[in-house]
Protein backbone atom coordinates (compact mmCIF):
# COMPACT_ATOMS: atom_id res chain seq x y z
CA UNK A 1 0.00 0.00 0.00
CA UNK A 2 2.97 2.30 0.52
CA UNK A 3 3.80 1.72 -3.13
CA UNK A 4 0.27 2.77 -4.04
CA UNK A 5 0.67 6.01 -2.12
CA UNK A 6 3.94 6.70 -3.97
CA UNK A 7 2.18 6.01 -7.26
CA UNK A 8 -0.58 8.46 -6.33
CA UNK A 9 1.93 11.21 -5.61
CA UNK A 10 3.76 10.59 -8.87
CA UNK A 11 0.69 10.45 -11.10
CA UNK A 12 -1.07 13.45 -9.63
CA UNK A 13 1.93 15.68 -10.30
CA UNK A 14 2.30 14.35 -13.82
CA UNK A 15 0.42 17.25 -15.40
CA UNK A 16 3.19 19.68 -14.49
CA UNK A 17 6.19 17.36 -14.69
CA UNK A 18 5.91 15.39 -17.90
CA UNK A 19 6.82 18.22 -20.24
CA UNK A 20 6.73 16.95 -23.80
CA UNK A 21 4.47 14.05 -22.84
CA UNK A 22 1.90 16.52 -21.53
CA UNK A 23 2.05 18.47 -24.79
CA UNK A 24 1.36 15.28 -26.72
CA UNK A 25 -1.55 14.48 -24.41
CA UNK A 26 -2.99 17.96 -24.94
CA UNK A 27 -2.79 17.52 -28.70
CA UNK A 28 -4.94 14.38 -28.46
CA UNK A 29 -7.83 16.28 -26.88
CA UNK A 30 -10.85 17.21 -29.02
CA UNK A 31 -10.81 20.61 -30.68
CA UNK A 32 -13.66 21.90 -28.52
CA UNK A 33 -11.52 21.30 -25.44
CA UNK A 34 -8.39 22.97 -26.77
CA UNK A 35 -10.28 25.93 -28.22
CA UNK A 36 -12.45 26.61 -25.16
CA UNK A 37 -12.85 30.34 -24.38
CA UNK A 38 -10.27 31.77 -22.01
CA UNK A 39 -11.05 33.19 -18.59
CA UNK A 40 -9.71 36.70 -18.02
CA UNK A 41 -8.94 37.63 -14.40
CA UNK A 42 -7.98 41.03 -13.01
CA UNK A 43 -7.36 42.08 -9.40
CA UNK A 44 -8.33 45.68 -8.64
CA UNK A 45 -6.43 47.98 -6.30
CA UNK A 46 -8.71 47.22 -3.34
CA UNK A 47 -8.22 43.44 -3.75
CA UNK A 48 -11.51 42.76 -5.55
CA UNK A 49 -11.09 40.13 -8.27
CA UNK A 50 -12.91 40.31 -11.61
CA UNK A 51 -13.18 37.19 -13.77
CA UNK A 52 -15.02 36.74 -17.05
CA UNK A 53 -15.45 34.48 -20.05
CA UNK A 54 -16.55 36.13 -23.29
CA UNK A 55 -18.67 33.93 -25.55
CA UNK A 56 -18.65 35.25 -29.11
CA UNK A 57 -22.10 35.68 -30.62
CA UNK A 58 -23.96 35.64 -27.33
CA UNK A 59 -26.60 38.32 -26.74
CA UNK A 60 -27.12 37.66 -23.02
CA UNK A 61 -24.82 37.63 -20.02
CA UNK A 62 -24.74 36.47 -16.43
CA UNK A 63 -23.10 38.86 -13.99
CA UNK A 64 -22.69 38.18 -10.28
CA UNK A 65 -20.77 38.59 -7.08
CA UNK A 66 -19.45 35.56 -5.17
CA UNK A 67 -18.45 36.13 -1.53
CA UNK A 68 -16.46 34.10 1.00
CA UNK A 69 -19.32 34.37 3.45
CA UNK A 70 -21.46 31.35 4.27
CA UNK A 71 -22.69 29.63 7.40
CA UNK A 72 -19.16 28.34 7.97
CA UNK A 73 -18.02 31.88 8.87
CA UNK A 74 -20.75 32.38 11.45
CA UNK A 75 -20.78 31.77 15.18
CA UNK A 76 -23.35 29.89 17.21
CA UNK A 77 -24.85 33.27 18.16
CA UNK A 78 -25.30 34.62 14.62
CA UNK A 79 -25.75 31.37 12.66
CA UNK A 80 -28.18 32.04 9.83
CA UNK A 81 -27.06 35.62 9.16
CA UNK A 82 -25.70 34.94 5.65
CA UNK A 83 -28.97 33.40 4.56
CA UNK A 84 -30.99 36.14 6.27
CA UNK A 85 -29.01 38.77 4.35
CA UNK A 86 -29.71 36.93 1.09
CA UNK A 87 -33.42 37.45 1.76
CA UNK A 88 -33.02 41.08 2.83
CA UNK A 89 -30.98 42.06 -0.26
CA UNK A 90 -34.11 42.17 -2.42
CA UNK A 91 -36.25 44.16 0.00
CA UNK A 92 -35.15 47.63 -1.06
CA UNK A 93 -32.14 49.94 -0.89
CA UNK A 94 -31.54 53.62 -0.22
CA UNK A 95 -32.13 54.28 -3.95
CA UNK A 96 -34.84 51.72 -4.78
CA UNK A 97 -37.89 50.34 -3.04
CA UNK A 98 -38.58 46.64 -3.34
CA UNK A 99 -41.22 47.31 -5.98
CA UNK A 100 -38.93 49.61 -7.98
CA UNK A 101 -36.19 46.97 -7.92
CA UNK A 102 -38.52 44.25 -9.15
CA UNK A 103 -40.05 46.46 -11.88
CA UNK A 104 -36.61 47.57 -13.10
CA UNK A 105 -35.40 43.98 -13.45
CA UNK A 106 -38.60 42.91 -15.20
CA UNK A 107 -38.45 45.88 -17.61
CA UNK A 108 -34.94 44.75 -18.58
CA UNK A 109 -36.23 41.23 -19.21
CA UNK A 110 -33.68 40.11 -16.65
CA UNK A 111 -33.56 37.65 -13.79
CA UNK A 112 -32.06 38.37 -10.37
CA UNK A 113 -31.25 35.58 -7.93
CA UNK A 114 -29.02 34.54 -5.02
CA UNK A 115 -28.00 31.51 -3.00
CA UNK A 116 -26.17 30.76 0.24
CA UNK A 117 -24.00 27.70 0.91
CA UNK A 118 -21.85 26.66 3.83
CA UNK A 119 -18.81 28.55 2.51
CA UNK A 120 -20.11 31.08 -0.01
CA UNK A 121 -22.90 33.50 -0.86
CA UNK A 122 -23.71 34.57 -4.43
CA UNK A 123 -25.85 37.28 -5.99
CA UNK A 124 -26.23 37.21 -9.77
CA UNK A 125 -28.32 38.54 -12.65
CA UNK A 126 -28.98 37.31 -16.19
CA UNK A 127 -29.57 40.18 -18.60
CA UNK A 128 -29.26 41.30 -22.21
CA UNK A 129 -25.88 42.44 -23.49
CA UNK A 130 -26.89 46.12 -23.43
CA UNK A 131 -27.92 45.91 -19.76
CA UNK A 132 -24.68 44.56 -18.28
CA UNK A 133 -23.79 47.96 -16.82
CA UNK A 134 -27.19 48.33 -15.16
CA UNK A 135 -26.96 44.80 -13.75
CA UNK A 136 -23.59 45.53 -12.08
CA UNK A 137 -24.98 48.75 -10.62
CA UNK A 138 -28.09 46.98 -9.27
CA UNK A 139 -26.05 44.18 -7.67
CA UNK A 140 -23.72 46.71 -6.05
CA UNK A 141 -26.74 48.62 -4.76
CA UNK A 142 -28.44 45.63 -3.13
CA UNK A 143 -25.15 44.46 -1.61
CA UNK A 144 -23.75 47.75 -0.33
CA UNK A 145 -26.84 49.90 0.24
CA UNK A 146 -29.49 47.47 1.43
CA UNK A 147 -31.98 49.34 3.60
CA UNK A 148 -32.51 46.51 6.12
CA UNK A 149 -35.85 47.98 7.12
CA UNK A 150 -37.15 46.84 10.51
CA UNK A 151 -40.59 45.87 9.15
CA UNK A 152 -38.98 43.91 6.30
CA UNK A 153 -36.79 42.06 8.80
CA UNK A 154 -39.85 40.97 10.77
CA UNK A 155 -41.58 39.85 7.59
CA UNK A 156 -38.59 37.83 6.46
CA UNK A 157 -38.39 36.02 9.80
CA UNK A 158 -41.74 34.44 9.00
CA UNK A 159 -40.68 33.69 5.43
CA UNK A 160 -37.47 31.96 6.56
CA UNK A 161 -39.33 29.96 9.22
CA UNK A 162 -41.73 28.73 6.52
CA UNK A 163 -38.73 27.88 4.35
CA UNK A 164 -37.25 25.93 7.26
CA UNK A 165 -40.48 23.96 7.59
CA UNK A 166 -40.33 23.10 3.88
CA UNK A 167 -36.67 22.06 4.11
CA UNK A 168 -37.48 19.79 7.04
CA UNK A 169 -40.05 18.01 4.86
CA UNK A 170 -37.31 17.19 2.36
CA UNK A 171 -35.80 14.09 3.91
CA UNK A 172 -32.61 14.18 1.86
CA UNK A 173 -31.75 17.75 2.91
CA UNK A 174 -32.73 16.97 6.49
CA UNK A 175 -30.56 13.84 6.69
CA UNK A 176 -27.54 15.59 5.12
CA UNK A 177 -27.93 18.46 7.61
CA UNK A 178 -27.98 15.90 10.42
CA UNK A 179 -24.92 14.24 8.85
CA UNK A 180 -22.95 17.50 8.94
CA UNK A 181 -24.15 18.22 12.46
CA UNK A 182 -22.86 14.90 13.80
CA UNK A 183 -19.72 14.71 11.61
CA UNK A 184 -18.52 18.22 12.49
CA UNK A 185 -20.24 18.64 15.83
CA UNK A 186 -19.13 21.63 17.85
CA UNK A 187 -17.74 23.43 14.78
CA UNK A 188 -19.21 25.93 12.34
CA UNK A 189 -19.29 23.40 9.48
CA UNK A 190 -21.80 21.38 11.48
CA UNK A 191 -24.34 24.20 11.65
CA UNK A 192 -27.15 24.59 9.14
CA UNK A 193 -27.28 27.29 6.47
CA UNK A 194 -30.66 28.59 7.61
CA UNK A 195 -29.62 28.77 11.26
CA UNK A 196 -31.58 27.68 14.30
CA UNK A 197 -35.18 28.75 14.87
CA UNK A 198 -34.04 30.65 17.94
CA UNK A 199 -31.50 32.64 15.90
CA UNK A 200 -33.98 33.42 13.14
CA UNK A 201 -36.33 34.83 15.77
CA UNK A 202 -33.66 36.87 17.53
CA UNK A 203 -31.30 38.27 14.83
CA UNK A 204 -31.37 42.08 14.80
CA UNK A 205 -30.55 44.76 12.25
CA UNK A 206 -27.27 45.42 14.09
CA UNK A 207 -26.31 41.75 13.63
CA UNK A 208 -26.87 42.04 9.90
CA UNK A 209 -24.97 45.34 9.60
CA UNK A 210 -22.01 44.00 11.60
CA UNK A 211 -21.87 40.89 9.42
CA UNK A 212 -21.74 43.01 6.26
CA UNK A 213 -18.96 45.17 7.69
CA UNK A 214 -16.81 42.22 8.70
CA UNK A 215 -17.43 39.82 5.80
CA UNK A 216 -18.23 41.91 2.73
CA UNK A 217 -14.68 43.12 2.07
CA UNK A 218 -13.02 43.37 -1.35
CA UNK A 219 -10.46 40.52 -1.03
CA UNK A 220 -13.28 38.14 -0.03
CA UNK A 221 -15.35 38.96 -3.13
CA UNK A 222 -15.24 38.02 -6.81
CA UNK A 223 -17.19 39.62 -9.64
CA UNK A 224 -17.78 37.02 -12.34
CA UNK A 225 -19.35 37.34 -15.76
CA UNK A 226 -20.06 35.00 -18.68
CA UNK A 227 -21.59 35.42 -22.11
CA UNK A 228 -21.83 38.81 -23.81
CA UNK A 229 -19.25 40.34 -21.49
CA UNK A 230 -16.29 42.57 -22.29
CA UNK A 231 -13.65 42.08 -19.62
CA UNK A 232 -12.30 45.62 -19.76
CA UNK A 233 -15.81 47.02 -19.45
CA UNK A 234 -16.56 44.72 -16.52
CA UNK A 235 -13.39 45.88 -14.73
CA UNK A 236 -14.38 49.52 -15.28
CA UNK A 237 -17.87 48.85 -13.93
CA UNK A 238 -16.45 47.01 -10.91
CA UNK A 239 -14.06 49.90 -10.19
CA UNK A 240 -16.91 52.38 -10.45
CA UNK A 241 -19.55 50.64 -8.37
CA UNK A 242 -17.42 48.68 -5.87
CA UNK A 243 -14.69 51.28 -5.29
CA UNK A 244 -15.89 51.92 -1.73
CA UNK A 245 -15.54 48.31 -0.64
CA UNK A 246 -13.21 48.14 2.38
CA UNK A 247 -9.96 46.20 2.03
CA UNK A 248 -10.34 44.68 5.49
CA UNK A 249 -12.82 44.35 8.33
CA UNK A 250 -12.98 47.14 10.94
CA UNK A 251 -9.79 47.13 13.01
CA UNK A 252 -7.96 45.30 10.23
CA UNK A 253 -8.76 41.91 11.76
CA UNK A 254 -9.27 39.22 9.13
CA UNK A 255 -12.19 36.86 9.70
CA UNK A 256 -10.80 33.43 10.53
CA UNK A 257 -12.37 30.21 9.33
CA UNK A 258 -13.03 27.84 12.21
CA UNK A 259 -11.23 24.53 11.53
CA UNK A 260 -13.42 21.55 10.68
CA UNK A 261 -12.89 18.82 13.27
CA UNK A 262 -14.41 15.47 12.32
CA UNK A 263 -16.00 13.28 14.97
CA UNK A 264 -16.86 9.67 14.19
CA UNK A 265 -20.48 9.39 15.33
CA UNK A 266 -24.05 8.79 14.25
CA UNK A 267 -27.44 10.47 14.56
CA UNK A 268 -30.60 8.36 14.43
CA UNK A 269 -34.28 9.30 14.55
CA UNK A 270 -36.49 6.20 14.49
CA UNK A 271 -40.17 6.32 13.57
CA UNK A 272 -41.79 2.93 14.03
CA UNK A 273 -44.73 4.04 11.90
CA UNK A 274 -42.48 4.72 8.89
CA UNK A 275 -41.93 2.01 6.27
CA UNK A 276 -39.01 3.84 4.61
CA UNK A 277 -35.54 4.65 5.96
CA UNK A 278 -33.47 7.63 4.81
CA UNK A 279 -29.82 7.03 5.62
CA UNK A 280 -26.44 8.55 4.81
CA UNK A 281 -22.98 7.28 5.70
CA UNK A 282 -19.87 9.37 5.00
CA UNK A 283 -16.13 9.58 5.59
CA UNK A 284 -14.03 12.74 6.01
CA UNK A 285 -11.97 13.32 2.88
CA UNK A 286 -10.06 16.10 1.15
CA UNK A 287 -10.37 19.78 0.26
CA UNK A 288 -10.88 21.36 -3.17
CA UNK A 289 -7.14 21.80 -3.66
CA UNK A 290 -6.01 18.38 -2.44
CA UNK A 291 -4.14 15.96 -4.69
CA UNK A 292 -6.92 13.49 -3.86
CA UNK A 293 -9.69 15.67 -5.33
CA UNK A 294 -9.80 14.06 -8.78
CA UNK A 295 -9.50 10.44 -7.58
CA UNK A 296 -12.45 11.14 -5.25
CA UNK A 297 -14.48 12.53 -8.16
CA UNK A 298 -13.81 9.36 -10.13
CA UNK A 299 -14.73 7.20 -7.15
CA UNK A 300 -18.05 9.00 -6.92
CA UNK A 301 -18.74 8.10 -10.57
CA UNK A 302 -17.63 4.51 -10.00
CA UNK A 303 -20.06 3.98 -7.11
CA UNK A 304 -22.76 5.78 -9.05
CA UNK A 305 -26.39 6.67 -8.43
CA UNK A 306 -29.53 4.56 -8.75
CA UNK A 307 -33.25 5.24 -8.98
CA UNK A 308 -35.79 2.45 -9.22
CA UNK A 309 -37.96 4.65 -11.46
CA UNK A 310 -35.25 4.83 -14.12
CA UNK A 311 -34.55 2.17 -16.70
CA UNK A 312 -30.97 1.00 -16.11
CA UNK A 313 -31.59 -1.39 -13.23
CA UNK A 314 -29.48 -4.54 -13.37
CA UNK A 315 -27.61 -3.24 -16.43
CA UNK A 316 -26.06 -0.35 -14.52
CA UNK A 317 -22.29 0.02 -14.91
CA UNK A 318 -21.78 0.56 -11.17
CA UNK A 319 -21.27 -2.61 -9.10
CA UNK A 320 -23.10 -0.99 -6.17
CA UNK A 321 -26.08 -0.03 -8.33
CA UNK A 322 -26.17 -3.53 -9.85
CA UNK A 323 -26.29 -5.06 -6.37
CA UNK A 324 -29.03 -2.68 -5.27
CA UNK A 325 -31.12 -3.31 -8.41
CA UNK A 326 -30.72 -7.11 -8.44
CA UNK A 327 -31.73 -7.42 -4.79
CA UNK A 328 -34.30 -4.59 -4.83
CA UNK A 329 -32.58 -3.00 -1.85
CA UNK A 330 -33.46 0.68 -2.28
CA UNK A 331 -35.85 3.07 -3.97
CA UNK A 332 -32.94 5.37 -4.74
CA UNK A 333 -29.27 5.73 -3.92
CA UNK A 334 -26.86 8.57 -4.50
CA UNK A 335 -23.09 8.82 -4.00
CA UNK A 336 -21.97 12.28 -2.91
CA UNK A 337 -18.56 13.94 -2.79
CA UNK A 338 -18.72 17.30 -1.03
CA UNK A 339 -15.55 19.40 -0.85
CA UNK A 340 -14.76 22.33 1.44
CA UNK A 341 -11.67 24.49 1.87
CA UNK A 342 -9.98 22.20 4.37
CA UNK A 343 -11.94 18.95 4.35
CA UNK A 344 -14.70 17.04 2.59
CA UNK A 345 -17.38 14.39 3.00
CA UNK A 346 -17.65 11.36 0.74
CA UNK A 347 -20.48 8.94 1.18
CA UNK A 348 -23.71 7.34 0.11
CA UNK A 349 -27.29 8.48 0.70
CA UNK A 350 -30.03 5.89 0.26
CA UNK A 351 -33.81 5.66 0.52
CA UNK A 352 -34.50 2.10 1.62
CA UNK A 353 -37.52 -0.05 2.55
CA UNK A 354 -37.44 -0.65 6.30
CA UNK A 355 -37.04 -4.41 5.84
CA UNK A 356 -34.01 -4.03 3.54
CA UNK A 357 -31.91 -1.64 5.64
CA UNK A 358 -29.56 -4.33 6.98
CA UNK A 359 -28.88 -5.84 3.55
CA UNK A 360 -28.45 -2.44 1.90
CA UNK A 361 -25.97 -1.40 4.60
CA UNK A 362 -23.87 -4.50 3.88
CA UNK A 363 -23.74 -3.88 0.13
CA UNK A 364 -22.89 -0.19 0.59
CA UNK A 365 -19.96 -0.99 2.88
CA UNK A 366 -18.80 -3.88 0.72
CA UNK A 367 -18.67 -1.71 -2.40
CA UNK A 368 -16.96 1.17 -0.60
CA UNK A 369 -14.19 -1.07 0.72
CA UNK A 370 -13.96 -2.95 -2.60
CA UNK A 371 -12.38 0.23 -4.00
CA UNK A 372 -9.47 -0.35 -1.60
CA UNK A 373 -8.75 -3.77 -3.06
CA UNK A 374 -10.25 -4.61 -6.46
CA UNK A 375 -11.21 -1.64 -8.64
CA UNK A 376 -10.65 -2.54 -12.29
CA UNK A 377 -8.97 -0.58 -15.07
CA UNK A 378 -12.21 -0.77 -17.10
CA UNK A 379 -14.19 0.84 -14.26
CA UNK A 380 -11.68 3.66 -13.95
CA UNK A 381 -11.60 4.35 -17.69
CA UNK A 382 -15.39 4.39 -17.86
CA UNK A 383 -15.52 6.79 -14.91
CA UNK A 384 -13.01 9.09 -16.62
CA UNK A 385 -15.22 9.40 -19.71
CA UNK A 386 -18.30 10.01 -17.56
CA UNK A 387 -16.52 12.64 -15.45
CA UNK A 388 -15.27 14.50 -18.52
CA UNK A 389 -18.79 14.52 -19.95
CA UNK A 390 -20.23 15.75 -16.64
CA UNK A 391 -17.62 18.51 -16.41
CA UNK A 392 -18.48 19.79 -19.88
CA UNK A 393 -22.24 19.49 -19.41
CA UNK A 394 -21.98 21.50 -16.19
CA UNK A 395 -20.68 24.38 -18.33
CA UNK A 396 -23.86 24.55 -20.44
CA UNK A 397 -25.35 28.00 -19.89
CA UNK A 398 -23.93 31.33 -18.79
CA UNK A 399 -25.19 30.90 -15.22
CA UNK A 400 -23.13 27.73 -14.77
CA UNK A 401 -20.01 29.29 -16.27
CA UNK A 402 -20.23 32.43 -14.13
CA UNK A 403 -20.84 30.27 -11.05
CA UNK A 404 -17.78 28.16 -11.79
CA UNK A 405 -15.61 31.24 -12.33
CA UNK A 406 -16.75 32.75 -9.03
CA UNK A 407 -16.32 29.57 -7.02
CA UNK A 408 -13.01 28.65 -8.67
CA UNK A 409 -11.43 32.03 -7.90
CA UNK A 410 -12.54 31.75 -4.27
CA UNK A 411 -11.46 28.12 -3.86
CA UNK A 412 -8.39 27.82 -6.11
CA UNK A 413 -7.43 31.42 -6.77
CA UNK A 414 -7.73 30.63 -10.50
CA UNK A 415 -9.91 28.74 -12.96
CA UNK A 416 -8.72 25.52 -14.56
CA UNK A 417 -9.17 25.17 -18.31
CA UNK A 418 -11.04 22.16 -19.74
CA UNK A 419 -7.71 20.90 -21.12
CA UNK A 420 -6.11 21.00 -17.67
CA UNK A 421 -9.12 19.27 -16.12
CA UNK A 422 -8.97 16.53 -18.77
CA UNK A 423 -5.22 16.10 -18.16
CA UNK A 424 -5.73 15.76 -14.42
CA UNK A 425 -8.47 13.21 -14.96
CA UNK A 426 -6.31 11.21 -17.38
CA UNK A 427 -3.40 11.27 -14.93
CA UNK A 428 -5.33 9.23 -12.34
CA UNK A 429 -4.59 5.50 -12.38
CA UNK A 430 -6.26 2.47 -10.82
CA UNK A 431 -3.48 2.44 -8.22
CA UNK A 432 -4.41 6.00 -7.29
CA UNK A 433 -8.01 4.92 -6.72
CA UNK A 434 -6.87 2.12 -4.42
CA UNK A 435 -4.51 4.44 -2.53
CA UNK A 436 -7.19 7.11 -2.09
CA UNK A 437 -9.78 4.60 -0.91
CA UNK A 438 -7.23 3.13 1.49
CA UNK A 439 -6.41 6.53 2.96
CA UNK A 440 -9.98 7.67 3.56
CA UNK A 441 -12.09 4.49 3.98
CA UNK A 442 -9.99 1.57 5.14
CA UNK A 443 -10.40 1.06 8.91
CA UNK A 444 -11.49 4.69 9.38
CA UNK A 445 -14.17 6.28 11.54
CA UNK A 446 -17.34 7.36 9.76
CA UNK A 447 -20.36 9.56 10.36
CA UNK A 448 -23.92 8.34 9.86
CA UNK A 449 -27.33 9.97 9.92
CA UNK A 450 -30.63 8.12 9.51
CA UNK A 451 -34.31 9.00 9.84
CA UNK A 452 -37.47 6.89 9.52
CA UNK A 453 -38.02 3.14 9.72
CA UNK A 454 -34.51 2.24 10.81
CA UNK A 455 -35.16 -0.64 13.24
CA UNK A 456 -32.92 -2.84 11.03
CA UNK A 457 -30.06 -0.32 10.85
CA UNK A 458 -26.88 -1.87 12.33
CA UNK A 459 -25.11 -0.05 15.15
CA UNK A 460 -21.99 2.11 14.79
CA UNK A 461 -19.57 -0.70 15.63
CA UNK A 462 -21.04 -2.89 12.87
CA UNK A 463 -20.23 -0.24 10.25
CA UNK A 464 -16.82 0.26 11.83
CA UNK A 465 -16.03 -3.47 11.59
CA UNK A 466 -17.07 -3.47 7.95
CA UNK A 467 -14.70 -0.63 7.04
CA UNK A 468 -11.96 -3.19 6.28
CA UNK A 469 -11.56 -6.66 4.83
CA UNK A 470 -9.57 -9.38 6.55
CA UNK A 471 -7.57 -10.96 3.74
CA UNK A 472 -4.92 -13.60 4.22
Amino acid sequence: MAAARVALSKSLTAVTSRGAATTRAFSSFPDYVLRAPTTDVTTLDNGLRVGSETIVGSETATIGVWIDAGSRYETAANNGTSHFLEHMAFKGTAKRTQQQLEVEIENMGGHLNAYTSREQTAYFAKVFKKDVGRAVEIISDILLNSKLDADAIETERKVILREMAEVNKNQEELVLDHLHATAFQGTSLGRTILGSEENIQSLTRDDLVNYIKTHYTAPRMVIAGAGAVDHAQLCDLASKHFANLPKAAPGGVEIAMEPAVFTGSDYRVKFNSESVAHMAIAYPTASWTSEYAFPLMLMQIMLGSYDRAHGLGKNHASHLCQDVAENELAYSLNTFNTCYKDTGLFGVYAVVPDNKVDDCSWYIMNNLIRLVHTPTDAEVERAKVSLKAAMLMNLDGHNNIADEIGRSLLNYGRRMTPAEIFSRIDAVTTSDIRATAYKFFNDQDHALAAVGGIHELPDYTWFRRHSYWLRY
